[in-house]
């Protein structure tokens, strides 16, 4: 059985070949899709703050679209990789505003600072460090932010906790995040995986946003579901005809969910 040590250094050891591998592209990642990371595939180039070589196609939604981010607002992004959510928060914050992302993969926060060394932002900072210890005071951002790395965490519930700390009185978190809805088959969870990226940590919807409530926060709603579906041609190059037949009578199925609570 993993450790959650060994599991974080699963994490950080992908993610850090995925920086590396973009950094070898001459464009940053050319709108290319990294395979077998994310299924979604949020359309990120129509917003305003979108930066091109911050955009490695690893999120399950566009948090920032219903954060209720206002000008002047701070912001804190978990596992904000090469910045592509930070980017588009700033923008919202202004120069007034200040735009912080975390991450603890070295590689992402290389590619994270470069970005921003390009964009010459003086009110956005990348900091090294755990979602389950962020080394930050408490109360002191309006909105926290975190796009498809939740599922990865292994304590999650420790993980709202320190949301919750560092928001300010009344400060709200949005975070778009993989859920399960039903019972996987083994099999097609084993090869969904595969697909879609670290689904093995997922959480049951109705567990999750129970999770989110037990953490102290209020006004828990969903903004937006989305199917993050395993298409059958890829799913028969692992499982019987008969296994994905039942899989799709059953209603079971991986999700993304946009969640909002407020301190």
């Amino acid at each position: 059985m993993k450790t959650p040590e060994t599991l974080k250094q699963i994490v950080r050891d992908k993610y850090a070949e995925i920086a590396v591998r973009s950094n070898r592209k001459s464009c940053g990642c050319c709108g290319e899709k990294e395979p077998g990371y994310s299924v979604l595939d949020p359309d990120y180039t129509r917003l305003d703050g979108y930066v091109e070589s911050a955009d490695l196609k690893l999120g399950c939604g566009i948090p920032t679209s219903h954060a209720g981010i206002r000008a002047g607002d701070s912001v804190l992004d978990l596992g904000c990789g090469a910045g592509n959510d930070v980017f588009v928060a700033r923008s919202i914050v202004g120069e007034t505003g200040k735009v912080t992302g975390l991450d603890f993969t070295d590689e992402m926060l290389d590619k994270a600072r470069r970005n921003n060394v390009t964009m010459g932002y003086e009110n956005v900072e990348f900091l090294k460090g755990d979602i389950e210890e962020i080394p930050l005071p408490g109360n002191i951002y309006d909105v926290v932010i975190s796009n498809c790395v939740l599922n990865l965490v292994p304590d999650k519930q420790r993980a709202f906790s320190e949301i919750r700390r560092v928001l300010k009185p009344g400060g709200h978190f949005c975070v778009s995040d993989i859920v399960l809805k039903g019972d996987l088959p083994e099999d097609i969870r084993e090869a969904a995986a595969l697909y879609a990226g670290c689904i093995s940590g997922a959480l049951q919807k109705e567990e999750y946003l129970q999770m989110v409530e037990e953490s102290g926060f209020g006004a828990v709603v969903v903004k937006e579901e989305l199917i993050n579906d395993v298409p059958d041609e890829y799913l028969l190059e692992h499982v019987s005809r008969e296994a994905v037949d039942a899989y799709r009578a059953s209603g079971a199925g991986i999700f993304s969910i946009t969640v909002v609570g407020t301190k």
